[in-house]
This record gives C-alpha cells, structure tokens and sequence, in this order.
C-alpha cells in the first residue's frame, strides 16, 4: 500500500502496483519481479530472461508444447514425440493437436517399470520432428525417467542429421523438492515447474524456455513476460514461490534421504501384508522413482472406494493424478505399464511429505489391512 504522504490513483492498472506502470510503486514492483526471477533462475542454472511466470503446471505444459508448434507451422505439419504416461496437461494437448491437424504426433509406450527406453525415443525422430516431451518424473507411479540419456540421444542424432531445431522439454512439477533442476545438467531446452506442489509456494508456474528457442503466443493480450504469456504478473505469489523453492533446496538432500527410508519401509510393510494373501501390486520401478511415491494396484476393488474407505480412518490418499479424479475410470497410467488391468481394478498413490512420519506409516497400512480383510468378501 501507498505510504502515507502518497496518493495512490492508478487503481484502474492494479488495487497494488502494477510492475508495468512506470511511476515509483511499480519500478519497485518491477524491481521485486525480476528479483524473483531472478532467484527462480539461479536454481535452474539459466539466465534471468530464461525464466517465464505462467498461472500454474498445465499452462507452461501448453505454451512449451503450442509455441513450439505453431512456431515451426508451415505447409508441412510439424512431428512432436512425448510417451504415453505423461500428465493429461501434456498428453491431451497432444492429441488436441493432432486433432486439429496442426500436428503429427508419436506416443512412445514404456516398458513395464514406468521408465521409457531413450533408444526408442531415437527412433522416432524424423526430418520435420520439431518437439520432444517427457517428464521429468511420474506424478502417479514417480517414476523418473534417464533426461540425460534421452538429452544424449536427442544431441546424437541432431549432430549426425545437422539439426538445430529439434527441442527438448520436460514436465518437472513433481521433481522440485527433491532432485537435481539444472537444466544443463539435463539436457533440456525447456522445462515446467508449479507452485502447487512446494510447501508454501505460490499458485503459480514457470517455464524454462533456453534462449535458442522459437516460442509463438499461444494467447492474445499485452507484451509481458517476454511477450510469451499477456497478463498482469500475480506478484505476491511469485514472490512466494520464488522464496518456498529457495527454501526447499536448501532441506531437498536431508529431505530426499529421509523420505527414500520411509518410503522403503512403506513397501517392506506392504510386502509384508501381500505375504498374508492379500492380493496387490507394486506399479513402478522401485528404485528409479521419486522417495515420495507409493503406488499399488488392488485388482477387482474400485480406486474410489478404496480412497473412501481410507479417509474415514483419517487418511487422505488418491487414486490417480487429481485432474482425472472422479472419472470413474482405471488410470491410462497404471494400464500403460499393465495390459491386463481391468476397470474395476483400483489403483492407491500414497504420496509422502514433510510431515509425514513413521508411525503415519505404521497405521496407514494396519487401516490397509482391516480394509482388504473387509473389502476382499465382496469382492474376490
């Protein structure tokens, strides 16, 4: 708010001041942006102009993936490549493209563990292959897929055909707390964050896009961020989600040491009650993914009945990624890595965080157990 020997009356660009305006409040907002930026950019080992705000996750998935495209659109379609276990936010802008027919698009399968093979990847590029897409990590099974093996393909072949334009991006919203985001480090020409999933971040998204980098505007509107996404900056929650993703690099190893512990007596404790004749799998690799993730598979007991059963013993899981919740259908994920899943099979994400103790482990599967016991006459 104005200082008392000021008079705010700019109200119609912003009720507080607006980075855009050029008078003392919004220099100094402007200011409080790109030092944000600024910050967000030095984590990522990129340049501060590198860095672009977006509203969340789901809008940086669709400027990486649109700009690319409609950058590169001419009479010939462009080809973008992604897999078939990525977040709806990437796999459906996908297949929306293609529906259009702005794109021709390639869905690379996974092996059974969740993790793509970098060579298959490889052999999908083409002569007019503009895009790359995979996620960093899994937000249903946390498997985390080989960036710089794929990174090292992508190289490959670019230098073997003498290609430029061939770019890579990488969803990395479930990755923030706990691995490595230097996209050099990656091999990654682009890269998407979200503030929803760091403790005590702000709403809001980011995307990476490396300078070498040919984005259009998906939107209408004004020139901010570079001209790539109009709007107003929500300053408030940028500054927030600029300080909880400092804050979270600083605890990510001790947070990532500790939560690989419980996460593995989770699935020792898990095994353990298998072993008792209650019928479930592990989906994913069990050690290529994050320390956060639990993932099984129940056969022929509804997701959603499993997920109420827990919360009216207190605890909050889910069934599958939060934006296909509720569809009453058995995750594309889990019958990716599974062909014989069935629709009344029901998948549980337990995800971890830093509140999360061994004694919330203790019970978690103790309340599994009375729930299988009583679920299983009906259903087996």
């Amino acid at each position: 708010m104005p200082k008392s020997n000021e008079i705010y009356l700019d109200y119609a660009a912003s009720i507080s001041a607006n980075p855009s305006s050029i008078h003392s409040l919004g220099v100094d907002a402007k200011k409080k942006l790109e030092n944000a930026r600024g910050e967000v950019a030095n984590i990522l080992g990129a340049r501060t102009f590198e860095v672009i705000f977006t509203s969340g996750g789901t809008e940086s998935n669709n400027l990486a993936i649109q700009g690319v495209v409609l950058a590169s659109f001419s009479k010939k379609l462009p080809h973008i490549i992604t897999t078939n276990i990525e977040h709806s936010s990437v796999l459906e802008t996908f297949k929306l493209l293609a529906k259009r027919k702005i794109a021709r698009i390639s869905i690379i399968g996974v092996e059974i563990n969740g993790i793509v093979d970098p060579k298959k990847i490889k052999k999908q590029i083409r002569k007019d292959t503009m895009l790359i897409s995979v996620n960093y990590a899994n937000n249903e099974i946390g498997t985390i897929q080989p960036l710089k093996e794929i990174a090292k393909e992508i190289r490959h072949y670019k230098k073997i055909n003498k290609r430029k334009n061939i770019f890579f991006h990488t969803d990395a919203v479930q990755t923030a707390n706990y691995l490595d985001l230097n996209v050099e480090k990656l091999g990654v020409d682009m890269l998407t964050l979200s503030g929803s999933k760091i403790e005590d971040a702000g709403r809001i998204g980011v995307l990476f896009k490396k300078e070498c980098v040919s984005l259009a505007n998906i939107f209408g509107g004004g020139d901010q961020e570079g001209g790539m996404r109009p709007g107003t900056e929500n300053l408030p929650e940028i500054l927030k989600f600029s300080a909880a993703l400092k804050s979270a690099q600083k605890i990510k190893e001790k947070e990532y040491r500790r939560l690989i512990k419980l996460r593995d007596y989770f699935f020792k404790k898990l095994l353990k009650l298998k072993n008792q004749n209650f019928n479930f799998l592990v989906n994913g690799d069990l050690k290529n993914r994050l320390p956060n993730n639990v993932n099984i598979t129940v056969p022929n007991i509804p997701s959603d009945l499993l997920v109420i059963e827990l919360s009216a013993r207190g605890i909050m899981a889910s069934a599958k990624s939060a934006c296909k919740a509720g569809d009453g259908k058995a995750s594309y994920v889990i019958k990716a890595i599974n062909k014989n899943i069935k629709e009344t099979d029901g998948s549980l994400r337990f995800s971890l965080g830093r509140q999360t103790t061994k004694n919330d482990i203790n019970y978690t599967v103790k309340a599994l157990s009375e729930i299988l016991t009583k679920l299983k006459k009906w259903y087996n």
